[in-house]
């Protein structure tokens, strides 16, 4: 970032923080019909098994007092009205002061946390539009560039880039860049002379099959969980309604 640029409204974020802001965030896209969220329903979406890293279990006190939190940092609206039940919307948009798709592509790393370019592409493209790997890196590059990104692959690195957000409190992500540098796998051994040409063309095809795979599962993931979000609104309005 230049000397001139204005100070970042965003800070760092607990670890509940980033699941329940990108709850919202992710809910906002995906079930537009359900949102602004309840807390049930925010309980819900962050304990979901699918698209989560790690799988969580808060209940309803642990949600509603990380929504303070996250209201208190300028990160979440509680909208109150007509005697009925509390909802919450994030204000990501002018908190960190991102577009449409780079929001999808923060959010997918606030629910997941580090992940290759192609997963990536998949998992945020249910959210908004990725067409191709080239238009996904374009948006990490102008994230990167306002320090909302953080690549953890060494520079220079063609495939299989490992990239994370950066709303981590500074101690974490040093953590997160270490676990990395253990985890990653040497890149200087020479691949076998005795690959065969086929091998080869499957070889270079697989990281397309995966990508259609990963963004197949995540719709089915989605429904799973537009299924579940119904069924906790009609319990809030059944429980609202005395019944």
């Amino acid at each position: 970032m230049t000397e001139n640029a204005p100070t970042a409204a965003w800070t760092p974020l607990t670890p509940r923080e980033r699941r329940v802001v990108g709850v919202l965030a992710e809910k906002a896209k995906t079930t537009p019909e359900y949102y602004p969220l309840t807390v049930a329903a925010t309980v819900t979406g962050s304990n979901q098994k699918s698209n989560r890293d790690p799988v969580v279990d808060y209940d309803a006190d642990d949600v509603e007092e990380t929504l303070h939190a996250l209201r208190k940092k300028g990160a979440a609206v509680m909208i109150e009205g007509g005697g009925r039940v509390p909802r919450w919307k994030h204000a990501l948009y002018d908190w960190l002061k991102v577009n449409k798709v780079e929001l999808a592509v923060v959010a997918e790393l606030l629910l997941r946390g580090p992940q290759t370019e192609g997963d990536l592409r998949a998992r945020a493209g249910r959210m908004e539009p990725l067409p191709d790997l080239a238009t996904l890196q374009t948006h990490l590059e102008a994230l990167a560039g306002r320090d909302l990104v953080v690549y953890l692959s060494p520079p220079g690195q063609k495939r299989g880039v490992v990239v994370t957000h950066n709303l981590y409190p500074p101690d974490e992500l040093a953590k997160v860049r270490q676990a990395f540098a253990d985890a990653a796998p040497l890149d200087d051994e020479p691949a076998p002379r005795s690959v065969s040409r086929r091998s080869e063309s499957a070889a270079a095809a697989a990281p397309v099959w995966r990508e259609e795979v990963a963004a197949l599962r995540a719709e089915v993931q989605e429904l799973q969980a537009k299924v579940r979000t119904l069924a906790d609104e009609l319990h809030a309005l059944r429980t609202e309604l005395g019944a």
